[in-house]
């Protein structure tokens, strides 16, 4: 669009339309005037590249909403998609792109589906499922360390990945997902907001069996795990008199 004004003496709504910039996105004024027919369901004259949109009735307020609803149409291209960047790549062209839709995206032959990524975990969930979601948490993680220069194993990521997405569906590591459901009242309060969950177990009469390895730090005594987890007792002879 190259200009577009509001004439409240003819009550139209007039566009004149950016002629190298149709010719760019492939379009013709007729293909502009049909879509807004459609969206707008009003008439729409077409003068060369100026397009007269006119309300259903010559009220004021009646032009003012049609513009507000004229101004969010897409002429064209794939919702969600903002700004596309083209590179060059060894030999082959790559599409990046700001915003994503990859259930559209992957539905365009000329895409190479088993190459076409996205950083979007819930949209990965949705079109492509759990796994497919487990495996991007672990990519993202992995990338975003490696980016910072600290060497993490891939079996720690792959550890939270699981924790995640082990319900079938993926939760946050913080206190409104992983964390804040944990059986244990102290662990709970040991990661955020502690007088909550403290007050919240006191008024339902929680009690702490102290299995995990948190609330047993916090009670000062051996955690089950590793050399804590060993019961051995030691029976010595009969004339040593201990055990």
């Amino acid at each position: 669009v190259s200009r577009a004004e509001t004439d409240l003496i003819n009550m139209e709504y007039v566009v004149t339309l950016h002629r190298n910039r149709l010719k760019d996105k492939d379009l013709k004024p007729t293909d502009v005037k049909e879509i807004l027919k459609d969206k707008l369901n009003t008439k729409v004259i077409a003068q060369g590249f100026k397009l007269r949109v006119k309300p259903k009735s010559p009220k004021p307020p009646d032009l003012r909403r049609m513009v507000t609803k004229a101004k969010d149409i897409k002429l064209g291209g794939i919702d969600g998609i903002e700004r596309v960047v083209v590179k060059a790549e060894k030999g082959e062209y790559v599409v990046y792109t700001e915003g994503t839709n990859l259930s559209e995206i992957l539905a365009i032959p000329e895409v190479d589906a088993s190459r076409t990524t996205t950083n979007h975990i819930r949209e990965v969930e949705k079109v492509l499922g759990i796994e497919a979601a487990r495996q991007s948490i672990i990519n993202e993680a992995s990338n975003t360390l490696e980016e910072q220069g600290l060497d993490v194993d891939v079996r720690h990521i792959m550890l939270i990945a699981d924790a995640m997405t082990n319900t079938g569906e993926i939760r946050q590591i913080g206190r409104h997902g992983i964390s804040g459901e944990k059986a244990s009242v102290l662990a709970r309060a040991a990661f955020e907001v502690t007088v909550k969950h403290l007050l919240k177990a006191c008024t339902r009469g929680e009690v702490d069996e102290l299995d995990g390895i948190v609330e047993n730090v916090i009670a000062g005594q051996s955690i089950p795990l590793g050399t804590g987890i060993v019961e051995l007792e030691y029976t010595g002879g009969e004339s040593s008199g201990h055990r």
